[in-house]
């Protein structure tokens, strides 16, 4: 594995703080339930364990924020749910003192149980997006040849074989159920006439199980098709595909074209494979990448029989 670098300073510091100051707050809500109600001069509630129940939820959220403050991105759940809890638990808030059924220096909870971690918490999730985007911390890959070789298909020979004897369009799908994904493959039936005719041969790469894909492709007349299961993603990595930034999965051109796609009948179905990695067209030739074409959004239609034409200098 590659050394991963430690999260910045400040962010352990601010989940070690956090931590600590859950469970104090949550050990005095245990210990002294009637406490904030005097000293604001409210009500006691009629069940005080009610809210030492509350101290001890928060207490056990200061563990969690003590635990993720070792490893900010890997341990970002943690941080996503507890940064979710401090967004909610205002809006709650500003409802009971604007009905007057809190008093306005009860919302002093609100200010330091949860306010004040909004940028610090968004700050460290976002940190892990970027971790998460750049693989930070994944096995080192080999070079781009020796990955081609690594490349079983279901017909049992490499890529580097297949595209050693003939130019091979290759096209690295997006999971089996986005509407993109299968847009893809009807879009291949359709012209696969078109892409063949010249000598070029189509291979197919996802990150599903061989068997699940099998049927899947078949459902599109393409069972015929060289597939290559990469669960791992070293082939996606290996050949310059990532995981996409959030416009790139979330844009409102992807919205968009979404809905067309999902309308004309390319329905959403199953997770299968990493829900935020990016798909691409390549030409193999060779050994080598003679064309390629790297998707901007996950929206993005290439136009395969382009694809697939040897550039003249070859």
């Amino acid at each position: 594995m590659n050394p991963q670098s430690p999260a910045p300073r400040w962010m352990r510091h601010t989940l070690l703080a956090a931590g600590i100051y859950n469970v104090l707050w949550g050990a005095f809500a245990v210990l002294f339930p009637s406490a904030i109600f005097q000293w604001l001069d409210m009500p006691q509630p009629n069940y005080p364990q009610f809210w030492q129940c509350i101290g001890m939820i928060v207490g056990v959220y200061g563990l969690g924020y003590a635990i993720a403050a070792f490893d900010p991105a890997r341990h970002w759940p943690i941080v996503l749910v507890g940064f979710l809890g401090k967004v909610f638990g205002p809006l709650g808030m500003v409802k009971a003192l604007c009905t007057g059924e809190l008093p306005w220096g009860f919302a002093l909870n609100c200010v330091t149980n949860d306010l004040i971690w909004w940028i610090p918490f968004a700050l460290i999730l976002k940190y892990a997006w970027d971790q998460f985007q750049q693989d930070t911390g994944a096995a080192p890959l080999p070079d781009l040849a020796t990955l081609l070789k690594e490349a079983q298909t279901t017909q049992g020979s490499s890529l580097s074989q297949l595209c050693m004897q003939q130019p091979m369009l290759v096209v690295f799908l997006r999971h089996a159920g986005c509407t993109f994904c299968r847009e893809a493959l009807a879009d291949l039936s359709a012209r696969r006439t078109d892409i063949e005719k010249n000598g070029t041969r189509l291979a197919l790469v996802h990150m599903g199980t061989a068997s699940d894909f099998a049927k899947f492709a078949d459902s599109y007349g393409l069972a015929d098709v060289a597939a290559i299961s990469d669960p791992e993603r070293r082939l996606y990595r290996g050949i310059g595909l990532r995981r996409g930034k959030l416009l790139q999965l979330l844009g409102w051109e992807v919205w968009l074209r979404g809905a067309q796609a999902f309308f004309s009948g390319h329905r959403v179905g199953t997770l299968a494979g990493d829900g935020t990695q990016m798909p691409g067209t390549f030409l193999l030739h060779q050994g080598r990448v003679v064309r390629s074409y790297i998707h901007t959004t996950a929206a993005d239609r290439p136009n395969y029989v382009d694809l697939c034409q040897l550039p003249s200098a070859s």
